[in-house]
């Protein structure tokens, strides 16, 4: 289901997914009262949704989404320009499954969705990743490599600064994806590892995309990761899907040329 209130977008993202989703079925609504119509006749998989509605906004679709009788828990992604502020301001509630800057493209938000209805494996992808607790770092490991992502573990920050510092200067930073865990037991933090990254290291988001792992819902603590760089958040307890989905996108992202990534048209 594509749910905005301007035709020329619904068609777009709508030509988009058909052109690169096998067999997909697009609902086009452009309000929330078309979508709880649509919605009454049949289920549907995913929900992709504008922030801003004719009729209320996508906090709200999202609340019909879930309300809806008959209909699974599924997907629902806000598309909007404004998503990454509503992110770092954490308007989104937990009806809002994830959320997509338009301004990366419908390419990309194909690729996005893709994720979700059809992850597959980047190959050679590795992902550097910090985390102290054998258990979570055992399940999450596993979780990554069954999707064919090679995980380099560290259990600490400075370990995985050691590993990067010997790689800084190359082409090649040593990794694809840091994922960290923002609590962890030693003297540095996710959060300090981010900082490096961002501050020292001058690495960007799609140099070197840093996932940050959290069970804080305080919402300016999680504001303040995104405002330091992190690309995403991943919330405790980890959902796995969300977890892939994720991950490979930010992977996927960061291999696309500049021009498509940016290009919203």
């Amino acid at each position: 289901m594509v749910v905005d209130g301007s035709k020329l977008v619904r068609k777009l993202i709508g030509d988009t997914l058909r052109r690169s989703v096998e067999r997909v079925e697009v609902v086009s609504c452009g309000s929330i009262a078309e979508a709880r119509d649509a919605l009454a006749e049949a289920p549907v998989n995913l929900v992709t949704t504008a922030l801003v509605l004719p009729d209320g906004d996508g906090v709200a679709l999202a609340r019909s989404v879930r309300d809806a009788a008959g209909q699974a828990y599924v997907p629902v992604i806000v598309v909007s320009g404004s998503a990454q502020s509503h992110l770092e301001s954490r308007q989104f509630t937990e009806d809002v499954t994830d959320y997509f800057d338009k301004a990366l493209g419908h390419e990309a938000l194909a690729a996005f969705i893709l994720g979700y209805v059809q992850p597959e494996a980047i190959p050679d992808a590795r992902v550097l990743y910090v985390e102290d607790s054998k258990v979570v770092a055992l399940a999450t490991k596993r979780m990554l490599e069954r999707h064919g992502v090679k995980v380099m573990h560290f259990i600490g920050v400075e370990e995985a600064l050691e590993y990067l510092e010997a790689q800084r200067g190359d082409e090649d930073p040593g990794a694809d994806l840091v994922l960290t865990d923002v609590y962890l037991k030693g003297e540095l933090s996710g959060m300090d590892l981010l900082q490096r990254l961002r501050e020292d290291f001058r690495y960007g988001k799609r140099r070197l995309p840093v996932l940050v792992m959290t069970g804080d819902d305080n919402k300016d603590n999680q504001s303040k990761l995104l405002r330091q760089g992190a690309n995403d958040l991943v919330l405790k307890p980890i959902e796995e899907r969300l977890l892939i989905t994720k991950t490979l996108f930010q992977l996927r992202l960061a291999r696309l040329p500049e021009q498509a990534a940016m290009d919203a048209s």
